[in-house]
């Protein structure tokens, strides 16, 4: 098998911290040519998007947590995605909330005012997409709105979703580390989400 993944861009980053935490070793080929998914890999896989899990029979995998999802239940210790539907719907619930406030309000910010992005304000799509500069701005709100979120959800949780780590841990991260890359900051007031984010730097898989 081989994942594909491109330089340091957070969703297979997603992915690299995953199988970090699990203890497993796949393969990886950049699919990048500098700014730009390279024309072999946008032919391999016309979606245009990483991360990509080919398996060794031709499969093709696409998205972060689809791929997860399958390396957990080939290896489901450690649990990284719950152990009982309780725990595995809160997680869940974290997980799709830090991707949907954090992750894609990072993603607002940056494919909308980075000039190697012109044009290219949606990821995979053949035809030009326009920046919006309005989505910028709508792009830090959604990250404010994350920041609070998080931060209120922290302060009686060790881990977003409970006393261990979880998919959940492992997004809402990226999405930080990601709004760091564009000056996006957590607020100093919510020392909740900044120690938690002190702790998830501090893990081996978070250089992953």
């Amino acid at each position: 098998m081989l994942l594909h993944v491109w330089g340091p861009a957070p969703n297979p980053r997603r992915v690299r911290m995953y199988l970090a935490e699990k203890n497993l070793s796949v393969p990886t080929e950049d699919a990048g040519d500098g700014f730009r998914l390279s024309v072999k890999y946008k032919a391999k896989y016309p979606a245009a998007v990483v991360p990509m899990l080919e398996l060794d029979d031709g499969t093709q995998i696409g998205e972060a947590m689809a791929i997860c999802r399958y390396f957990e239940t080939l290896h489901p210790s450690p649990p990284l995605m719950g152990m009982d539907a309780k725990e595995a719907a809160a997680i869940e619930m974290w997980e799709h909330r830090a991707y949907d406030e954090g992750l894609i309000g990072a993603a607002e910010v940056f494919r909308n005012s980075h000039p190697q992005f012109v044009d290219r304000g949606l990821a995979g799509y053949v035809d030009p997409v326009a920046q919006v500069p309005a989505l910028v701005v709508r792009g830090r709100q959604r990250l404010l709105q994350f920041f609070r979120m998080f931060d209120h959800q922290l302060a009686n949780s060790r881990f977003v979703a409970g006393n261990r780590i979880s998919v959940a841990d492992i997004t809402a991260l990226c999405s930080i580390d990601f709004a760091k890359t564009l000056d996006v900051t957590i607020p100093g007031e919510y020392s909740h989400l900044s120690r938690w984010h002190e702790m998830m730097r501090a893990r081996p898989s978070a250089k992953a």
